[in-house]
Parts: structure tokens; sequence; C-alpha cells
């Protein structure tokens, strides 16, 4: 993408790559996967994000690949379940990040953003006159009567959400199975959160934790997608149930088109702006950014002091 100003066209992307027990080379423009079944190559280019279980070697010529076609890369534990480590996402425009943070740091604001994400998830407008502590319970039934629907559905016993990670195999299959989910789930809305510009850490429901954010937008889809789909899996049988629950995963994202809805659907949220002021992005993206001014805003060109007559940007690093 040369013009590093304007957002990544996430929808035309796919989804993710899951990976384990490899090492993983370059190859001209894509990357290469290797084990002890052989080689399989992978256009970077056309991924959103690649999941690095255990046992993975990766160059930095393969990472620099990956970069380069802003295909966002993940450290994880096995399945998934454990987020270690992230790449760089594709725009190098700190806007939506700056607009997100208003909105996080003003309380009336920030609860504008909490109601509008109920709102989503309910997919109805919302009495103003409810109460946080209200709109919770509400969204406790919601999720609670989706469990109990997708059991009926598909015969398997629900006794509530369990999980402990340290002890993967004492949960029940459905649990593992909704784990197994909800992770592939975090990996695809974190992608879309990073290479769009946005904090992943700047949560409005969900707060205190590097994931918050994710954790706010993967819960507009859970009810939708993961849920059933953990349980439709674990009606199937327990065999090799995490890798089929990852694969139900990859499919039902390009069937809803889910990468074509997240960023929509956080700037309408977020109240995004759809038009940034010009920059200097698609000059060069490790350039430093305008300078701040409080009355006029950003100033680029900042004066670089170091030679006489450069007008080039000032700042660290210049």
């Amino acid at each position: 993408m040369k013009d590093l100003h304007i957002l990544p066209k996430v929808r035309d992307s796919w989804s993710y790559l899951y990976v384990e027990h490899c090492r993983i080379d370059r190859q001209d423009n894509a990357i290469v996967l290797h084990d002890a079944r052989g080689s399989v190559p992978v256009p970077c280019a056309s991924l959103m994000v690649l999941l690095l279980g255990p046992g993975t070697t990766i160059t930095h010529a393969a990472v620099a690949a990956l970069a380069e076609n802003g295909c966002l890369a993940i450290w994880c534990g096995e399945q998934g379940v454990r987020f270690y480590a992230q790449g760089l996402g594709e725009t190098r425009s700190a806007a939506n990040l700056l607009h997100q943070a208003r909105l996080w740091a003003d309380p009336v604001l920030h609860m504008q953003v909490v109601r509008r994400m109920y709102e989503v998830r309910f997919r109805e407008p919302l009495s103003p006159t409810l109460t946080l502590r209200q709109l919770r319970g509400l969204e406790g039934a919601r999720v609670r009567e989706a469990y109990a629907r997708a059991s009926k559905e598909t015969g398997i016993p629900w006794q509530g959400r369990s999980y402990n990670r340290k002890s993967w195999k004492k949960s029940d299959p459905v649990n593992r199975a909704l784990s197994a989910a909800n992770s592939c789930l975090y990996g695809i809305c974190h992608a879309a959160i990073v290479s769009a510009g946005y904090s992943p850490a700047l949560g409005f429901i969900h707060t205190g934790k590097m994931l918050s954010f994710v954790y706010d937008v993967a819960d507009l889809y859970k009810t939708e997608i993961t849920i059933p789909v953990a349980f439709r899996e674990t009606a199937k049988g327990t065999e090799d149930l995490e890798t089929r629950v990852r694969r139900a995963c990859r499919d039902i994202f390009a069937e809803t088109r889910l990468l074509a809805r997240i960023i929509p659907d956080i700037q309408r949220i977020l109240g995004t702006p759809q038009e940034e002021e010009p920059g200097d992005y698609d000059i060069d993206d490790a350039l430093p950014g305008g300078l701040w001014d409080p009355e006029t805003g950003p100033v680029w060109g900042g004066r670089n002091f170091g030679q006489e007559g450069d007008t080039s940007h000032g700042g660290p690093g210049a």
C-alpha cells in the first residue's frame, strides 16, 4: 500500500491463518510454511492476521514480508487461547486512536459509546433512562438466552461458562470449543482494530487490560457466530474439536463477511470522522508526524534546526 494515510481495505482480505510446529520463510513477496509434510506457500498480501502457535520459528525476512503487506502477526499459545505479542498494522495515521482516546477520556462521551455498543448488540434503540447496571443486566440475560438456545438446538448440556487456561483439558468439550472459537474472533477483531489505527487497550465496556477494546468489539458478534459454532461442532463429537472449531470459524467469518463489518461497526459506534486532514504519511512512513500546537492544531513540516534552511520534520528522530 503506497499511501499509508489511507485505511486498509480489510473487507477484501482473508480472515486469519493459525500455524504451529513449522518454520516460516520468505519467498518473493509471500511466505512459505515448512513442516515434516512439506512446504506450503501463503500469499500474505491477502491475509489479515497470522497466528503463530507453539513450535513456530519465523525468519526476519518473513516478518518483513508480513509487515510490508499489512498482515498482522500475533504470537499466541496452543489453539490460540493465549496472547503473547503482536506486530504492526497497516495504517501510520494516529487520527483514529486520538479520536478514540478523546471519547474514552470524557465520561459523558464514554457513556454514549457504551450505549451505542449495547444497541448494536440488541439491534434496537435502548431507553435513555436505563442505567449502566440495568444495561449490564439486560446483556447478561441476552447472553444466557443465547447459550440456552444453542444448547436446546444441539442437545449439548449447558452448565455455564467455565474456563481455566491453566487446566485446559479439565473444561468440558463445549467450553473448550467456546474458548477456541472466541480466540479466533479475538484475533480477527484485534487485527482489524490495529490495522485501522485504533488502540486495542482503550476499551469502553471492558477496561484495564491491553486487549479491552478487542473484547468490546468481539462481544458484538459472539451470540451470532462463536456460540452457535462451538455448540454445533461439539455436537459432532470431541475428536479434533479445537481444530474443527477453528476451521468452522474461518468458514463462517467468510460467509458472514465479518471483515467487511468490523471497521464500519467501530466507526459507527465511535462516530469516527470519515475524512482526515492530509499529512505526509505517503512520503515516508518512518517520518515523524505533525508538531502539536494548542492554537492551530498539528503543524506539518516543523523546522529541523540541525541544518540551515532545512524545513524537514523536527522532533525526535529528525
